[in-house]
């Protein structure tokens, strides 16, 4: 295909293939495609974007691509002092270090700094995580917050109403104070709905009610129930329904609700239905 042409139905871009077989993630995949140690029908290729289809043979360092695996939906309880991140100069813990026996190859969809925890979802499906984490999307992310002293309603209503920070004013979030510690210092429960680096602790300071604990309840609704610090289990069915529902645009209140009256079910008649109709007959009769 030539360069500039729109890519057919078949055709995806190659770092896309290569990160679909679980070989890497999806930027991994573009810089090993930039070094060029991807081959495509014999050719050395060196951009991202190049189309492939079904029936091109691809090679990566001399191997052939492996077989596109299944997708896999993990969410894990992320402990303080790991990084979302795969390789770090610092050699400082991954999240990663702690699911080397998952069967497939997963990243994160999006991220937790070193020192926040809570809930971290994992997944080989490129594209339900960019989905969930593009800015357009206003996926709602649920926290736990402690800070030093307890914020006034005026404070709040600040934080709620979206802070100016150096990079652009926040979003507008929903904060509330859901208990205080003997030391005068609060737990706040804050639902963002934007991914900024450090967002909540740039708000807080901002208003001067640093953060000293910040742990995540919920990503786009799926909360890390069941799992112990450090821990990952499996999302089930009816949770990654509801995360391709939200990837899909769907108001995260309802996703996964079902409405069993459009199956073609007959609607259940209310248990009063008898003796209703027979007020209705009355009030005729008394009319």
């Amino acid at each position: 295909m030539a360069q500039g042409e729109t890519m057919s139905n078949e055709s995806q871009r190659i770092a896309k293939v290569i990160a679909r077989t679980g070989l890497a993630s999806r930027r991994e995949a573009e810089r090993i495609v930039e070094d060029g140690r991807v081959s495509v029908n014999g050719s050395v290729i060196h951009h991202p974007g190049h189309p492939v289809g079904p029936d091109d043979h691809i090679t990566v360092d001399g191997n052939p691509l492996p077989a596109p695996a299944d997708y896999a939906y993990y969410v894990l309880n992320k402990p303080r002092g790991t990084i979302t991140g795969r390789d770090d100069p610092q050699e400082r813990k991954s999240v990663l270090d702690l699911v080397p026996h998952l069967p497939i190859r997963v990243e994160p969809v999006g991220r937790l700094d070193m020192d926040t925890e809570g809930v971290l979802l994992l997944t080989n499906d490129g594209d339900l995580a960019h989905k969930l984490t593009h800015p357009s999307m206003h996926v709602p992310k649920r926290y736990a917050v402690k800070v030093w002293r307890t914020p006034d309603e005026k404070t709040l209503n600040r934080v709620r109403a979206g802070i100016r920070l150096e990079d652009g004013r926040a979003a507008p979030c929903k904060v509330r104070v859901i208990e205080t510690t003997d030391s005068g210092n609060a737990w706040l429960e804050v639902t963002v709905t934007e991914g900024r680096n450090r967002l909540i602790r740039r708000v807080f300071e901002q208003v001067n009610h640093p953060v000293s604990k910040l742990r995540r309840e919920s990503f786009a609704t799926i909360s890390a129930r069941g799992c112990e610090r450090g821990a990952v289990r499996k999302l089930t069915q009816e949770e990654v329904r509801r995360l391709k529902e939200i990837a899909g645009g769907k108001d995260p209140r309802e996703a996964g609700k079902t409405n069993r009256y459009k199956t073609g079910y007959a609607r259940p008649k209310p248990k009063n239905a008898k003796g209703t109709r027979k007020r209705k007959t009355l009030n005729k009769r008394r009319g």
